[in-house]
Order: structure tokens, then sequence, then C-alpha cells
């Protein structure tokens, strides 16, 4: 199979992640430029950037709603330049990478993937840095390869961004550009872009300890909170409502009853049966009727004689 392909759309076997095991395992430095990078993908290609020395990251900042419908009531163009200070971009950084770890896959090649990133920060081999203006879109990837191999390095530029989907999901174009006076323009504009970007590698690396699932800071409460989202999630995020037709006077609805209800129906129509049982006066008799008003079909009540009274 020809691997060395000057279009990479991620067709038939030929992604952008396998051209780039192939690049970049000669590669001394590796240079990115992007508009979204999502650090928890970063499993994805980190492997083959074992041997890399140096590895920049350089991540467009992009203006905020809030800010886009001001400019607009400001009646400036959409497409004028608007730059964030330093610590603008910064708390944007923490906020992109709180949302991306929030929405992320909750599993260990994730967890490397994310750990490794951090590694590599903390020895100064990657360093990640924001460009403070919403008009930088682009998807550039340079590397420079070890001195005396094949040439003196390759560009890659197309629609991808440094994400799962960009480097082997969604059908992409990207270009291989292998002239030297091609790599040359790249490096170039890429180290103006570097120059006046701003560093965000500690940002990132507190945020992502601090503000993130993969904290090691975890009490024993908030695991105790986390414990019962998960077992009740299904529960909490039900849109159901208690149908209810015959009430007795001044019957006085309980958010708890309403919701043992609902699981009661929920468990009643996976197994086929339920229990409803607690203590003395927390209304069982009228969570039992609710849940036979919500249920098609006849019913049988069996009660005792005191109930009928």
């Amino acid at each position: 199979m020809n691997t060395d392909l000057s279009f990479i759309t991620n067709e038939e076997n030929q992604s952008l992640k396998k051209r780039f095991e192939v690049l970049i395992k000669d590669a001394s430095f590796f240079d990115c430029l992007v508009g979204y990078f999502y650090s928890s993908g970063f499993h994805a290609i980190y492997p083959s950037l074992e041997n890399t020395v140096k590895i920049r990251i350089l991540i467009g900042i992009s203006t905020s709603r809030q800010t886009f419908e001001m400019m607009g009531k400001a009646n400036k163009p959409t497409q004028q330049a608007f730059d964030f200070s330093h610590a603008e971009a910064k708390q944007e950084v923490e906020n992109l990478v709180q949302n991306e770890m929030a929405e992320s896959e909750d599993n260990r090649n994730v967890e490397s993937g994310v750990h490794k990133f951090i590694e590599w920060i903390r020895n100064s081999k990657l360093e990640i840095r924001a460009y403070p203006s919403q008009n930088i879109h682009a998807k550039l990837y340079i590397m420079t390869f070890k001195e005396g191999d094949r040439d003196t390095g390759r560009v890659i530029t197309g629609s991808s961004n440094f994400t799962q989907a960009g480097l082997v999901d969604n059908i992409e174009f990207n270009v291989e550009l292998k002239n030297r006076s091609d790599y040359d323009f790249a490096k170039d504009k890429f180290e103006e872009l570097w120059r006046n970007a701003v560093d965000v590698s500690e940002k990132y690396v507190r945020t992502i300890q601090d503000k993130t699932w993969l904290t090691q800071n975890i009490t024993p409460y908030q695991m105790y909170l986390k414990f019962l989202y998960e077992y009740f999630k299904d529960e909490l995020s039900q849109t159901d409502e208690v149908f209810i037709k015959y009430l007795p006077q001044e019957f006085k609805k309980l958010e708890y009853q309403e919701q043992a209800v609902l699981n009661a129906k929920k468990i009643l129509l996976e197994y086929g049966g339920v229990f409803i049982s607690d203590v003395v006066g927390l209304g069982k008799t009228y969570i039992s009727a609710m849940l036979a008003g919500q249920l098609d079909g006849r019913t049988l009540i069996i009660a005792p004689p005191v109930l009928l009274e």
C-alpha cells in the first residue's frame, strides 16, 4: 500500500493519524497551529511522539457569543480583529479545557493521554500557547526531521483540527507539502505567531489537576456525591410526569412520592413486578394508588377491611 500520499482525506484507511505515525517518528520537532485542540484525543498519536525532542502547539482563541453580540450592537464588522488580554486568553483556555474534559469519555486511554500531555509540559518537551485573536483559523502541522534525514521537513495543511474527529473520524481534505520553500514559509509564519502568543501551559496543567475529573484532590464527600449521581442519574434525567385523575380533598402533592411512583413504574415495566415498602406514614398507600393510575388495564386491590371503612 502506498503511504506517501499528497492528499489525506481519512478515507480508505488513509487517515491523518496514520500519516502522522509515519512522519512524526522521524521528526525532531513537531509544531502545530490549530483552531481546536482536544488533549483528550492526544492519546491517538502520542506514542509516535515519544522520540520527538520538542512539541509546540498553538491554538486560536475564538470570541465568545457575548463578545460577538456586543460587536454587532456596536456596528463593528464581524471580521475585525478582536484581541484578548493575556489574562482573558488564559481564562478562555481554562474554560475550553473544563468543557472538553466534561464531555470527554471517562476511560483509561483518555486519562493516560492527558497524563502524558502533562508530563511532557512539566519536563518542557511540550509547550502550548494561545493566540489571543479570533481571526486565526488555520490548521497547520510542521514536522522538522533529524539532521541528515531525507529533507528538512514536511508540512501538512488542510481542514483537520488536532482532534480525534480531525485525525480519524471525519472526512477531511489535507495536503502534504514537501518542497523546501513551502516548509520555510510555514515555519517562518509559525514562529511569528508563536512569538505573539500567550503561554498557557501552566494554566492547562492547573485546570486539569484542579477543575476536572482527573483531579487527585477528591474528598470523601465529593466521592459520595459522585456515587449518588452515577447510581441515580437515570432517575434524575426522567422527564415523565405523574398523571393523577382522582385525588382526595386537600391532598398534598409531595415530590418524593411522585418520584417513587416514577421509579416503581420503571421497575415494574422492566421486571414485571415491584415492591413498595417504607416506614409508617410516608404514603405507601397513596404511592400505590397513584402507580395504579399510571398503568393500563384492570386493577385488583387486596386490602384490609379498615381501608374500606
